[in-house]
């Protein structure tokens, strides 16, 4: 699930960075739309997606790891208590 959210986060800050460059190029090119604070709002919006949904992304991997520890710990109590169990 974190992979999926790695992803999601770096495509929009790509497409945040392009976003950016056509601030630049958008009025120098024709044919392109020229507004340039429209496109400084979407990749400021693109880029703040992209970081909380990158945050989101951490917090699920941290939480993964937690519960294949816990998971881990649960078996190898397990074997601890058969092995200590007197056999017949």
């Amino acid at each position: 699930m974190a992979r999926n959210l790695y992803i999601l986060a770096g495509t929009l800050l790509l497409f945040a960075v392009i976003s950016c460059g056509m601030t630049f190029i958008g009025s120098s090119q024709t044919g392109l739309p020229g507004n340039g604070s429209l496109w400084k709002t979407t990749s400021l919006f693109l880029t703040l997606g992209g970081l909380v949904i990158a945050l989101f992304g951490v917090i699920t991997a941290m939480f993964e790891q937690v519960d294949r520890r816990a998971e881990e710990r649960r078996y190898q109590e397990r074997l601890r208590v058969r092995s200590r169990k007197p056999r017949r």
